[in-house]
């Protein structure tokens, strides 16, 4: 399951409460595609299925399908906001190759 950094949790907080969406969960997913075979993907969920992970940082839920969770095991999800790095990055131990964008793995 990926964790987040409190830089992180602070700003997907700041953005629920932005939308006025404080009962969703921040969706965390792996799937196929990008330059180096698989992509990020996250998002807005109010929807858990049965088999999804669910974890909590402060007062965001995260939620990770199965399939996705065993390709984040260990990842963190980070955010920075500075002049050389802005926006949310994933640290992923699992990832063998990324690609110059930083938006695919293998």
């Amino acid at each position: 399951m990926i964790t987040l950094t409190d830089a992180a949790a602070t700003k997907v907080k700041q953005l629920l409460e932005a939308e006025g969406a404080n009962d969703l969960a921040l969706r965390v997913a792996v799937r196929p595609g990008g330059c180096s075979g698989f992509s990020y993907e996250m998002y807005f969920d109010g929807d858990v299925a049965a088999d999804d992970t669910l974890a909590t940082f402060g007062d965001v839920k995260v939620i990770v399908d199965p399939a996705s969770a065993q390709l984040l095991e260990g990842a963190s999800l980070d955010y920075k906001d500075g002049l050389q790095e802005a926006g949310f990055a994933i640290n992923n131990p699992n990832a063998t190759r990324t690609c110059g964008c930083g938006n695919s793995f293998s």
